[in-house]
């Protein structure tokens, strides 16, 4: 009994073992890959800083105390301009507190709309939990009025004060109002007239700008992009979304780019944490690591004579001196990936603190191929 074979079907094996293949491979890049408004910010499309001064009311005794001037002569000109006359004198401002409001308004804010604001307290209050801030207007760079806020506060700490303890949990003189101001009036940007849009990256990279740009004409179908330097992509908008830019926006915000970047190793010395990047490489170098510890410790010892020898007492000194050295063997490590480098360190038997010292030390040697940065 012959059996028939079939050519094809070893063709159709083969031809799906090889599309698993370039699966595998697409998405691994994919897995890299990153959006354009996550790694880069549009000229013009950005928040604007407000901030204000005001008082915070209704606290439980936990406001400014009586040397606190500017908060006695903000009371004071507020009740004035309601019709109350007050002595400056017999005020005692603990329920009251002087703020600092602050917000971030969108550009595309318009009258009417909410957002909410940080209020934090200017003078030596202790606490701000319960207090309702008063009718506090927001101004821009430029001092015009863009915002009106109000409301009562949530705070996210607690503090209590004794005669002999105290508890504080987070921070009791910050607080936040959700919707709290008012846009009382829009920032004037005309979006859709601009003729051109200014791209910036967030981390700088001839590389990734580029490839930025690239992407951009590719899915424009023109020259429309083109890095002009470093950290920028100008693109100039197609005639097909003059006036109209927020389909273009929307169309090259989400185009997928594999962000490119230097090797950095940084390491922060005050909680030993240290970071490295997936393009740090370490030639072939030998570690030695270990700890020397030297003991010198002084002793005293009174030399008596005898009953009726006529002698005399003399203190002598007894040095006793030791060291002891961790022996550790010279490890060679040859990091051509990351993963490498680290078990390399890990085979050492290294604690972040050592590890700080090695990297310094492989810098200093030129064996180490990326930037160190200390913070």
């Amino acid at each position: 009994m012959f059996m028939k074979s079939y050519p094809h079907r070893a063709a159709l094996r083969l031809a799906a073992a090889a599309f698993a293949l370039l699966l595998m491979f697409l998405m691994a890049g994919v897995a890299d890959a990153a959006r354009i408004k996550d790694i880069a910010s549009f000229g013009g499309v950005r928040d604007n800083q407000l901030i204000g001064y005001g008082l915070v009311v209704g606290l439980q005794g936990t406001g400014d105390k009586k040397d606190s001037a500017f908060t006695m002569r903000t009371m004071v000109s507020m009740l004035e301009k309601m019709g109350v006359s007050v002595d400056q004198k017999q005020m005692k401002p603990k329920n009251v507190a002087a703020v600092m409001v602050t917000a971030r308004m969108p550009i595309s804010s318009k009258p009417g709309s909410r957002m909410d604001v940080t209020v934090s307290s200017l003078g030596d209050a202790t606490s701000l939990l319960g207090g309702v801030l008063l009718q506090t207007p927001l101004k821009g760079v430029d001092g015009k009025i863009y915002a009106l806020a109000q409301g009562s506060m949530t705070i996210g700490g607690f503090s209590i004060s004794g005669d002999t303890a105290n508890a504080m949990k987070n921070i009791s003189t910050v607080g936040q109002i959700p919707n709290g101001a008012t846009v009382e009036r829009g920032i004037p940007f005309e979006f859709n007239s601009m003729e051109r849009l200014v791209l910036s990256m967030n981390a700088p990279d001839f590389s990734t700008t580029q490839q930025v740009a690239s992407r951009l004409n590719n899915s424009l179908g023109g020259n429309f992009a083109r890095a002009i330097d470093i950290s920028t992509v100008e693109l100039t908008v197609p005639p097909d979304f003059r006036g109209n830019l927020v389909p273009l926006m929307a169309s090259i915000e989400n185009i997928e780019v594999t962000p490119d970047m230097a090797a950095k190793v940084v390491v922060d010395e005050k909680t030993g944490t240290i970071v490295l990047g997936r393009n740090v490489r370490i030639s072939r170098v030998a570690v030695a690591h270990g700890n020397l510890e030297v003991l010198v410790q002084e002793n005293f010892q009174v030399s008596q004579p005898g009953a009726f020898s006529g002698g005399q007492t003399v203190v002598t000194p007894n040095t006793q001196a030791g060291g002891s050295e961790e022996n550790r063997r010279l490890n060679i490590i040859e990091g051509a990936t990351l993963q490498e480098l680290v078990d390399g360190l890990n085979a050492v038997g290294a604690t972040p603190r050592d590890v700080i010292s090695i990297l310094r030390t492989i810098k200093a040697s030129g064996a180490l191929h990326a930037t160190l940065e200390v913070i």
